[in-house]
């Protein structure tokens, strides 16, 4: 009871403001999540690692799934955001296709990135968790179309397909190459796959310098009838 006391006298003298606080709560559950997985974890545990009393945790957040998709909204804009930033760091497309694949494995590999918890969950079967997961796979998708689409003869349903099939390659071999131990080092494995990527990408039918592509139907529209 006296740890109890103490902690809500020290709850008293610091308020921190709100959005410090939901970010330090959301931080308790990961580590929480992360040790003992979501089912075994009771708001009584993230409240203890959080340093606050159970009625505060409620007070910003309704439910342990609650908790769970604060922080799985938090995952998914990291990952929409590494690709922003890596097809954004450099204009050459075999550098940017290297660059996503890094960033794959790093934000696998990185202690704390909340990456596994929310991605390779049983909680993908709960439909707020799913509908945010399909979202952010989609968001890369179109990213990452909208780049192949400049640079070849492709449709634009041809391009999020493409785009599609290169975000789970590279999701998937992370995932393989964090859960398997593999001796590979990160950038040796993250290398390999961005060369077997950009091999794919050359046979794809690519834009001649200075042709013009024809219309083409742009993110959301229909293509054009023939």
């Amino acid at each position: 009871m006296a740890g109890t006391g103490a902690r809500g006298r020290g709850e008293a003298r610091v308020r921190l403001p709100r959005d410090e606080r939901r970010a330090l709560l959301l931080a308790a559950a990961l580590g929480a999540f992360s040790e003992k997985g979501y089912h075994a974890t009771a708001m009584d545990d993230i409240a203890e690692r959080a340093g606050v009393s159970k009625p505060v945790l409620y007070q910003h957040f309704d439910s342990k799934l609650d908790l769970y998709l604060g922080i799985a909204r938090g995952v998914c804009d990291d990952v929409v955001a590494m690709i922003e930033a890596a097809l954004a760091s450099t204009p050459d497309n075999g550098e940017r296709i290297g660059a996503c694949l890094h960033g794959f494995f790093e934000l696998v590999d990185r202690p704390g990135s909340g990456y596994q918890l929310v991605f390779d969950s049983d909680m993908g079967g709960e439909p707020a968790v799913a509908e945010l997961l399909d979202g952010a796979r989609r968001r890369c998708a179109e990213l990452i179309g909208r780049v192949v689409q400049d640079q070849t003869a492709l449709g634009w349903s041809e391009c999020v397909l493409l785009a599609t099939t290169l975000v789970g390659m590279a999701q998937s071999a992370a995932r393989h190459w964090v859960e398997s131990g593999s001796p590979l080092s990160r950038a040796h494995a993250a290398d390999l796959v961005a060369r077997l990527a950009w091999r794919g990408m050359g046979y794809v039918p690519q834009v001649e310098e200075g042709s013009d592509p024809g219309p083409r139907a742009a993110p959301g529209e229909r293509p054009a009838p023939g």
